[in-house]
């Protein structure tokens, strides 16, 4: 009957991972939906950006308040959860705070985690009241209203609660604080539990952290919060090419060089490897690229994108965090289509371009790469912008009408002005 917990523990820990597992399976079946791209080469500038971006939160003190307040959170949550390892083995084998054996250095070690507590928890509250109260301009765009919101304060609420647990289960552990060694913040709780039976707190306490820790970890693949996992890679595999550097189509490039050269025979065999490709552009997720569909998981919603971009100051509908809101939307539902028909992807009538983007959204934007250059962890919303405008001008001839002039300004004059090539130098004789 001892073994009893032990077996309820393997089994709630084992189910959290194995569904965890699943899901991780599930995101990478979803990212791979797209299309393959050439990660190859630079890698050491590659490991250079996941250590200055995604480790050391380069970006993020850009903005310092929020930029300090989330590193605290970040280092704090993750070192706390060294902690689980211990958790994770008493559970298993019955014991009781295994790591206590290493001496005076398991002391400063829940001490520490003791005081990286507190500061997670304060800061989580002031991110709270930035959400909530104090109303920051960038939370409140039309596509953060609903589930992104609620989704936003769930997390802040699991990380409340975790860190409430973490201490209470510190300072109701009768022969921890007797032995006065670690106890900093849990030792002005201690008094609260007096008279009650302290020994059922916390293993209420106990059980309540890790299990919320292996709900959290599920609830990650259905937040924005997946960026804990993803930045990682996504800041590796992030572009490493000067920003504003187009990627012209291989195709199109030789024939254009082709319509250049004088010396080229217009009836020469066509070259296998420069054949257009089946759809130029993207209109749906399937089109987009393996790393652009790893950016749409990783947005974090932050809005730092939305608030530099220029075309949204000034009032357009353009919201690059929302087009890649809209991007990891789409593919979810792609992926949910896919489990309901048995691995296969049915045609559902809908697409990103159009049913979730509007050509509004496309067109307004300016391609300054300011949303690129402002997010924190190497998302480039940018990329989706070009490809889906590139499927609206070369698929459907859908270019504006001042862009289509322009073009056939091009075409005809060999400049974007409606005059003719050999009046081009007119103006200085007036």
């Amino acid at each position: 009957m001892s073994l009893l917990p032990n077996v309820i523990f393997a089994i709630i820990l084992f189910s959290g991972l194995g569904f965890f597992v699943r899901n991780v399976s599930k995101l990478k079946r979803n990212i791979y939906l797209g299309k393959e791209v050439d990660t190859s080469g630079n890698t050491k500038l590659r490991w250079s950006n996941m250590v200055k971006i995604a480790l050391g939160q380069g970006k993020m003190i850009r903005r310092p308040i929020a930029g300090i307040l989330h590193i605290v959170v970040y280092v704090g949550f993750v070192i706390i959860n060294i902690e689980v390892l211990e958790i994770v083995i008493d559970g298993l084998f019955g014991t009781h705070r295994i790591f206590s054996v290493i001496g005076p250095f398991y002391g400063v070690l829940i001490g520490t985690f003791e005081m990286l507590a507190a500061l997670v928890f304060i800061s989580v509250i002031v991110f709270w009241f930035r959400r909530n109260i104090v109303n920051v301009q960038r939370f409140m765009k039309s596509e953060m209203k609903g589930w992104p919101k609620l989704d936003g304060n769930l997390i802040l609420y699991f990380e409340i609660v975790l860190m409430a647990l973490f201490i209470t289960m510190n300072a109701t552990d009768v022969e921890f604080q007797s032995s006065n060694s670690g106890n900093i913040i849990s030792q002005f709780f201690a008094p609260m539990f007096e008279g009650t039976n302290v020994t059922l707190i916390e293993r209420i306490a106990w059980w309540m952290h890790i299990v919320g820790i292996l709900i959290f970890l599920n609830y990650l693949y259905y937040s924005k919060h997946l960026h804990i996992l993803l930045a990682f890679p996504n800041t590796y595999y992030g572009s490493v090419n000067p920003k504003g550097q187009l990627d012209n189509l291989e195709a199109v490039t030789k024939e254009v060089k082709l319509m250049m050269d004088p010396d080229a025979n217009p009836y020469a065999a066509v070259d296998e490897d420069a054949v257009a490709p089946d759809k130029f552009g993207a209109s749906d997720v399937q089109d987009l690229n393996r790393i652009q569909l790893l950016n749409a998981y990783t947005c974090t919603e932050c809005g730092r994108c939305t608030s530099e971009c220029p075309a949204n100051q000034t009032g357009k509908k353009l919201s690059p965090r929302k087009i890649m809101m809209d991007t990891r939307d789409r593919l979810v539902e792609v992926g949910n289509n896919i489990d309901a028909n048995n691995g296969e992807f049915k045609l559902d009538g809908k697409q990103l371009l159009g049913d979730y983007i509007t050509n509004e959204e496309l067109w307004a934007c300016t391609s300054c790469n300011a949303c690129v250059e402002a997010c924190p962890i190497s998302i480039d919303p940018l990329s989706i912008i070009l490809e889906m405008r590139r499927y609206l001008v070369m698929e459907q001839s859908a270019a504006p009408m001042e862009l289509n002039n322009m073009m056939s300004n091009i075409e005809n004059n060999g400049a974007p002005w409606p005059y003719n090539q050999m009046d081009r130098l007119n103006w200085k004789n007036n």
